[in-house]
């Protein structure tokens, strides 16, 4: 439930971020908040994993898109579909990638803490069931 939450208020606040702000604020708060969001909803996949793997995996997913773009292939779908411009953007920009690893940063470390605070991962039930 914690990173449905997450993923809804990602969107949230880069929703807000939009409305409040311009130009390279908003285009690169924007980049952060879009590896929290892959951040978020790997978690929500893979509820167990760690924190520095699922900031990781998020991390790499952002960077493999904005290389993605260097083909042209994301600008050709972009043009076709909206859902195509929000996932995969459209021009390879290398600033992007230093703004995806401070998003893949802060949501690892936002990852880490809330993990902490609610304990050990209990065992799966197949471990349980055997002792």
């Amino acid at each position: 439930m914690a990173a449905a939450a997450a993923a809804v208020l990602t969107v949230v606040a880069g929703l807000a971020v939009r409305a409040v702000a311009q130009g390279s604020v908003a285009k690169y708060a924007g980049d952060a908040l879009y590896t929290v969001l892959i951040l978020a909803l790997v978690v929500l996949v893979a509820p167990r994993s760690r924190p520095l793997a699922a900031a990781g995996a998020a991390l790499a997913f952002s960077w493999a898109v904005e290389f993605l773009q260097l083909t042209g292939v994301p600008a050709e779908l972009s043009g076709r579909s909206v859902v195509a411009r929000l996932v995969l953007g459209s021009t390879f920009n290398a600033p992007d990638l230093l703004w995806y690893a401070v998003g893949a940063a802060l949501g690892g470390l936002a990852h880490a803490s809330l993990a902490r605070r609610s304990g050990p991962p209990s065992p799966p039930v197949s471990a349980r069931a055997q002792v």
